[in-house]
């Protein structure tokens, strides 16, 4: 009998956790609209200590997302094989490395990830700046001034014929 208590309990305390984390993120709109305001709250939630990565909009197969990262937190360098990226600076400002190779990458399907990237250009990006970074290109954060917070949005791209 206790053991189905304590078993039930357990059951119980995971389904709550599992959803008060649904609930910090609400299903992405699908078109429309997200203002200022809502877009500032969204920032609000993320963790100070990692980073946080959140879609808010989505018209399949776009998604577009807020990406907060802290300075602290050492950031890791992306390769997307068949997407090009867009990037908004919202707020904060650092450096971004494009072009280069990849230091030791790890693949999970059409990306890859590595701790930083050897040669490349660095760039200082600061609030208001657009950057496009073309698919197949490595790109890194690899400074950040306090935080930074991002709007990005991935690109699916056919291979020219």
């Amino acid at each position: 009998m206790r053991i189905t208590i304590v078993v039930l309990s357990l059951m119980l305390l995971v389904s709550l956790s599992i959803w008060a984390q649904q609930a910090q993120a609400p299903a992405p709109l699908q078109g429309g609209q997200v203002t200022a305001a809502d877009f500032a709250a969204i920032v609000a939630k993320q963790p100070k200590d990692r980073n946080g990565n959140q879609t808010f909009l989505q018209l399949a197969p776009y998604n577009v997302n807020m990406e907060h990262r802290p300075g602290t937190v050492t950031q890791t360098a992306s390769v997307h094989d068949k997407e090009a990226e867009l990037f908004y600076v919202v707020d904060g400002s650092g450096t971004m490395v494009t072009g280069g190779k990849l230091m030791n990458p790890t693949r999970n399907g059409d990306n890859q990830t590595a701790p930083s990237i050897e040669g490349g250009t660095s760039k200082r990006v600061a609030k208001g700046d657009f950057i496009l970074v073309p698919e197949g290109t490595p790109h890194w954060f690899s400074k950040i001034d306090g935080e930074l917070t991002l709007m990005s949005l991935h690109l699916p791209r056919t291979a020219a014929k």
